[in-house]
C-alpha cells in the first residue's frame, strides 16, 4: 500500500447521471437569465433612477417609440437647455412626459420643453413640481421588453421559470438518487 488514494474510486464518486446533470446545469441557467433580465429593471431604482418606457414619438430620432428610458433625480434649477427631462403632465399627472428643455425659467420655477419631433413648444410649460428628472440614458426598442416582463404577463412568465428551475433541482436530486442506488447495487453485487 502506498498510501496514495484510489484513483479509480475518486473518478467514480464525482460521476453523476446525464439527466441529473441536464436538469441541474438546465436549471441553474434559467435562474441566472432571469435574474440577468431582471437587474437591468430593478438595480437601478436602488440607486435612484427611475425606469419608464416611452410610448410616443415625439422625441424621435433621438429617442424612438418603444425606447427604455432612465432617468436621473436632481436639482430642477441645475437642469439645463437641451437637456432632455421626464415630468407628469399638466392635465393628467398620470402620464409622464419626455421632452427637450428649450428653456428652464428657474424664477417662474418652469421648464418650456418641445419634443424633437413636434413643429413648436409645448403648449403647456413643465412645473418644477411636475419635475421627475433628466433622462441620462435610453435604449431603443428595450421599453417593450421591459413593459412585457413588469406587466402581468412577465410576472407569470417569470413565476413559471421560478417553478420550472425548482423541478428541474428536485429531478436532478431524483435522478442522482437513483443513479447512487444503481451503482451501489452494482457494487455490492461485485
Amino acid at each position: 500500500m502506498t498510501g496514495k488514494p484510489d484513483r479509480k474510486k475518486k473518478k467514480e464518486g464525482k460521476r453523476r447521471s446525464s439527466a441529473a446533470l441536464f436538469c441541474n446545469i438546465f436549471g441553474t441557467v434559467m435562474l441566472v437569465a432571469l435574474v440577468l433580465v431582471c437587474l437591468p429593471l430593478t438595480v437601478p431604482r436602488l440607486f435612484g433612477y427611475h425606469i419608464y418606457t416611452v410610448i410616443s414619438g415625439s422625441m424621435e430620432p433621438a429617442i424612438p417609440t418603444g425606447s427604455l428610458v432612465y432617468i436621473q433625480e436632481m436639482e430642477p434649477e441645475d437642469v439645463e437647455a437641451d437637456d432632455v427631462i421626464a415630468f407628469y403632465g399638466a392635465k393628467d399627472s398620470a402620464s409622464i412626459i419626455t421632452h427637450r428643455v428649450v428653456e428652464n425659467r428657474v424664477l417662474m420655477g418652469e421648464f418650456i420643453t418641445k419634443g424633437d419631433a413636434n413643429q413648436t413648444e409645448d403648449m403647456n410649460p413643465a412645473s418644477y413640481e411636475n419635475f421627475i428628472g433628466k433622462v441620462v440614458k435610453s435604449y431603443p426598442e428595450i421599453g417593450e421588453i421591459a413593459q412585457i416582463l413588469t406587466g402581468p404577463e412577465g410576472k407569470v412568465i417569470a413565476g413559471g421559470v421560478i417553478a420550472a428551475a425548482v423541478v428541474l433541482q428536485i429531478l436532478a436530486s431524483m435522478f442522482e438518487r437513483r443513479y447512487e442506488k444503481r451503482r451501489r447495487g452494482k457494487a455490492e453485487e461485485a
